[in-house]
């Protein structure tokens, strides 16, 4: 771990890649609710979360040192997309895809357009811990979508609009860089190629040492 830690510090600082499992906080300090912070998980000094995941949701959460990112990533001009696989009550019919696609009404705000589509075959996950609820009598169904926004909750709140509540949700992509393999509660630093996969948007891959 110390020489990887070591073989990732240097003058442009740091990009970490975490696999968040469910029930995590994306924060290094608790908040009384139970849940576990970063800090139990030995991250590298000094970096933040860009972004958050809620702790009931999975996935690739990105933590840097460097300020230049939070523009990069997070500004909402710049559309930045982000990958997720969402578990759902019951089969969406194409109505309820096309709802999701096109932009719904949320309270009192528009969700902008995504890309939403099933996943068949569901995608092989590391099983998740808790479970989720199973009933019997309610079929689930794996979603792909892809969004360029990121409100709180956001995802769960398209899916129940469209009477689709969602059981899991775990971000596997953004821009361009993959969750992979990496299991759920490890980290590693990034590459220069893994951070040019990041702030890429569209297209394919940049060359490998780009």
């Amino acid at each position: 771990m110390a020489a990887r830690l070591m073989a990732g510090i240097n003058s442009s600082g740091m990009l970490v890649a975490f696999h968040k499992p469910y029930g995590v906080l994306s924060r290094f300090t608790s908040d009384g609710s139970g849940y576990r912070p970063l800090s139990e998980f030995g991250l590298p000094p000094r970096i933040y979360p860009l972004g958050r995941l809620d702790a009931d949701s999975e996935g690739l959460l990105l933590l840097t040192d460097e300020r230049r990112w939070n523009h990069e990533l997070l500004n909402p001009r710049a559309q930045h997309p982000r990958l997720y696989w969402v578990q759902v009550e019951r089969i969406p019919d194409p109505e309820s895809l096309r709802r999701l696609s096109l932009g719904i009404k949320i309270r009192d705000w528009l969700a902008a357009p995504c890309q939403a589509r099933i996943l068949d075959p569901a995608p092989e996950l590391p099983d998740r811990i808790p479970p989720i609820r199973f009933r019997k009598t309610v079929p689930t169904c794996w979603l792909s979508m892809e969004l360029t926004e990121g409100k709180n909750r956001q995802v769960r709140r398209m899916t129940a609009a469209v009477g689709h509540p969602t059981l899991r949700l775990v971000r596997v992509r953004i821009g361009c860089f993959d969750l992979g393999n990496l299991p759920p509660g490890q980290w590693r630093i990034l590459s220069q190629h893994d951070r040019a996969l990041v702030r890429q948007t569209q297209g394919p891959p940049p060359a490998s040492g780009q």
